[in-house]
């Protein structure tokens, strides 16, 4: 299983996305306040996200609240800065995936902690970053193939067709 960190995400459309990227791949999903947007019972009915029930989601505070409450110790922070690629890290099972807000991305000083620990997803130089839902799903999978898919259904019903 792996952990999705979303740090102070601003944008609901890509919350509800990467929750059911989350739901997909039985991925647990992080959430570092401040929220950009509500993600009350009553909101998330309103939305239509069907899938919801299915997201094992916790709520932070802040990152010191996030690093007191739990035992993440294998981080790997997503972040257009990284000198490497995501596909140069060895992701194992129960990591932490960390993606930044929408419009800054990760803390410079939270980079600068976990230097070492940072991938990048490659694209053009000109290009300023990639839609984060995006991001998450490219980075995730990715973990998931390194891992062999846990739990995960590796066939589709065409098989044996």
């Amino acid at each position: 299983m792996l952990n999705i960190v979303l740090v102070e995400p601003e944008i609901p459309q890509n919350t509800g996305n990467i929750a059911r990227t989350c739901a997909a791949t039985r991925s647990r999903l992080h959430l570092i306040k401040p929220l950009g947007f509500d993600i009350s019972e009553r909101a998330v009915r309103r939305a239509g996200l069907d899938y919801w029930d299915m997201v094992d989601l916790n709520v932070y505070e802040d990152l010191d609240d996030f690093f007191a409450r739990t035992a993440a110790d294998d981080v790997w922070l997503t972040t257009t800065k990284a000198p490497r690629a995501y596909t140069e890290a060895a992701f194992r099972s129960g990591c932490w995936l960390f993606f930044g807000k929408e419009t800054a991305g990760l803390p410079q000083a939270f980079r600068e902690r976990h230097r070492e620990r940072c991938v990048r997803i490659p694209m053009r130089e000109e290009a300023r970053s990639l839609n984060l839902a995006n991001s998450v799903a490219i980075v995730t999978y990715e973990a998931l193939r390194q891992i062999g898919f846990p739990g995960l259904s590796g066939e589709g019903e065409m098989k044996g067709v």
